[in-house]
């Protein structure tokens, strides 16, 4: 029995990824350690989407190395985007890496570590279009809630993304498999699902029939016992449909929340970036879904400085974002990512986006501050996600707060709170921009 350990690093797939190889090294006998220090082989399960990604991938790397020479540990295997994008380039340049899977082998990580323990060469690319294998995961996130992962790869070809030639053809999963899933990490205290996907929207469209099948999915997980929140992250504006408005203004396990990843406003810059619809579509629908769903938060990723960008077309950005006042909106600079068309594109500098980005945040900030404003005095449910050492407070999130990417919630509360449970708090204040309140009263029975 070896010691493994895992660095899991990038988006909330990537995560699962790294649930699901915990499981197979344990299932095979080995042991899941979660220190480094006196591990066999250390798994560094990569991103390598933007450059920031890839910065903080080949830090990981390097930090690890350093553990090695002090002989802390022993084999190092990377793993995920990284290693899938610059196969060449990693084992020249980096010659402390011992073993090297793609994206489409995962399945093999326990054959790979085993061969590295036997001090073998690991190099293994296998297809990036082949189907999810079903497994078990080891969670990594706090016992009640989990990311639920319902596809792999993606279809969308966006102009500026090299996630498809990483990640391959969209895969829907079978609905049987993630309700199985699904039961199963509710069983185990799982009070909130998010359901992930590089577009969530498109579930099943490439399964027979070719049917958009994420309403019919919501409302299987909605059914499921012990599950009290269902959060849907990366929903694409052109594949939302009234079925699934219906589904989401109708189920009261659905969160009323949205991820919309829209990217840009501008006409001619969407059509370049090869995104399906337009400004007016994207004012429509935002429109129209707060119109069906009361309540509805929405979360959206904004790149500034994409090919097109002018003055003219970055003032129309934020005219847009004043108008529709979404709650959630993260910004980040555009990065030409080699081997794709928006790469060989003409873009401003990396200083303007970056100033581009500094202009949009700091409106946001005041959009976000107007909708804390707006919850002043009301009572919303609160799921405890924790206690802060440091400001000796418990804290947690409301259905508009997902989990590290959005605000907290600070609890005054006389009495320990359970991770996990869920309260009714009075907002009557502001933390740094997130909420506070005191508590009303514990509102699950469920979770006990």
């Amino acid at each position: 029995m070896a010691k493994i350990g895992f660095i899991s690093l990038g988006c909330a797939k990537n995560q699962v990824d790294c649930e699901r190889m915990m499981y197979r090294v344990q299932e095979a006998g080995h042991s899941v350690e979660y220190e480094l220090p006196g591990c066999d082989v250390v798994v560094i399960n990569t991103c390598g989407f933007i450059d920031s990604a890839k910065s903080e991938a080949i830090d990981a790397i390097l930090a690890v190395a350093q553990l090695k020479e002090q002989g802390l540990v022993g084999k190092i295997l990377v793993t995920g985007c990284l290693s899938q994008r610059y196969q060449d380039e990693v084992r020249k340049e980096m010659p402390e890496v011992d073993g090297l899977l793609g994206t489409g082998s995962y399945t093999e990580i326990v054959p790979a570590i085993e061969s590295l323990l036997e001090e073998k060469t690991v190099v293994s690319y296998g297809s990036i279009d082949t189907p999810e294998a079903e497994t078990g995961r080891i969670l990594t996130t706090p016992a009640h809630y989990a990311f639920v992962k319902i596809a792999e790869g993606c279809d969308n070809r966006c102009a500026y993304c090299i996630i498809p030639y990483l990640r391959g053809r969209y895969r829907s999963r079978q609905m049987e498999d993630i309700v199985v899933e699904a039961e199963s990490l509710a069983e185990n205290g799982v009070k909130e699902l998010i359901v992930v996907a590089q577009d969530t929207s498109r579930y099943g469209t490439d399964l027979p029939g070719h049917k958009r099948l994420l309403p019919a999915l919501l409302r299987r997980l909605c059914r499921i016992d012990g599950l009290h929140w269902i959060r849907v992250h990366y929903v694409y504006p052109d594949e939302i449909d009234d079925e699934l408005i219906s589904v989401i203004a109708e189920e009261p396990k659905i969160v009323k929340y949205l991820d919309i990843p829209i990217q840009h406003c501008n006409d001619q810059i969407l059509k370049r970036m090869n995104r399906r619809g337009d400004g007016a579509f994207l004012r429509s629908l935002l429109k129209k879904l707060r119109d069906r769903i009361p309540g509805l938060v929405i979360r959206t990723s904004l790149i500034a400085g994409l090919p097109g960008e002018g003055e003219a077309e970055f003032h129309e950005l934020l005219d847009f974002l004043k108008e529709t006042r979404m709650e959630r909106v993260g910004a980040f600079v555009f990065s030409p990512e080699e081997g794709t068309p928006a790469a060989r594109m003409e873009h401003v500098d990396a200083d303007t986006a970056a100033e581009r980005v500094r202009i949009i945040e700091e409106l946001q900030s005041g959009i976000m501050d107007d909708y804390n404003a707006s919850r002043m005095d009301t009572d919303m449910e609160v799921l405890v996600d924790g206690y802060d050492e440091e400001a000796e407070q418990f804290y947690g999130r409301t259905y508009a707060d997902s989990p590290d990417i959005d605000g907290r919630v600070w609890l005054a509360s006389d009495e320990p709170l359970r991770e996990g449970s869920f309260v009714t708090v009075h907002i009557d204040g502001t933390v740094d921009g997130d909420l506070s309140g005191y508590i009303v009263e514990e509102t699950d029975d469920f979770s006990k």
